[in-house]
């Protein structure tokens, strides 16, 4: 009798402990998930992207691109992502490298669009050999080259079917030049303009490059209807 009552005692003891414990591992659980997801919480209000025009759906477009794109494996460094946001005049500084994990707005200055896009403001884009016109979507970085008239650049490859995976083909890279500067903007109104390339300001444009390099995401943005529809990252 008493090794029965000591057995049902010890069951008790048992299951009161399993009702502790469980709570415990689901915090567990629960913590190990949101500290997954902590890297993007919140990022846009800390890094007040919202002061440099940035606004946030094109912000939320990006992350959610760039986690699909990481969950497939394809970045090696999902902790920085640059926004092209060509929805705005190219007098303004519309380019953003954001570190991710560590909150931190890393460089915000200009970039050109395409010869054949638009003048002040982008309006037309296509993924065509020979149309000097910028592709919107997703990339991923390369390595850096010396390209022969652009000097130190970036590859970046297309990763979006029927909208920018002609870049290799097309030589699109990123580069600095002179025609992407306050100078510039100055002397005629707005930036000048690439042959399809993200041209950047000579200044900035190797640290940003050695920045970014490597497997990184880039998110050129317009709100045209057709891509926003149809890209695959983000539907």
């Amino acid at each position: 009798m008493k090794i029965l009552l000591y057995f049902r005692s010890m069951r008790i003891i048992i299951i009161c402990l399993l009702f502790l414990l469980i709570p415990a591992v689901n915090n567990a659980v629960v913590g190990d998930f949101d500290a997954g997801k902590a890297i993007y919480n919140d990022v846009y209000t800390a890094v007040k992207l919202a002061e440099t025009g940035l606004e946030r759906n094109i912000f939320d477009l990006a992350i959610k691109g760039l986690k699909k794109l990481d969950s497939n494996g394809k970045l090696h460094n999902p902790n920085i992502v640059t926004i092209a946001d060509y929805s705005q005049s190219s007098n303004r500084k519309r380019l953003y490298v954001i570190d991710l994990k560590n909150r931190k707005l890393l460089f915000n200055t200009y970039v050109a669009h395409g010869r054949n896009t638009g003048e002040e403001y982008a309006k037309s884009f296509s993924n065509t050999e020979g149309s000097l016109k910028s592709s919107l979507g997703f990339y991923i970085t390369e390595h850096p080259i010396i390209g022969s008239h652009t000097g130190f650049a970036l590859l970046i490859n297309g990763v979006e079917k029927g909208f920018n995976d002609n870049a290799l083909k097309r030589a699109i890279i990123i580069h600095g030049a002179d025609y992407a500067s306050e100078n510039y903007i100055k002397r005629t109104g707005r930036l000048g303009r690439s042959w399809g390339c993200p041209a950047l300001p000579t200044v900035l444009n190797k640290v940003i490059i050695e920045c970014i390099k490597g497997g990184t995401c880039l998110f050129v943005y317009n709100p045209d209807k057709k891509y926003i529809c149809s890209s695959s990252l983000l539907n």
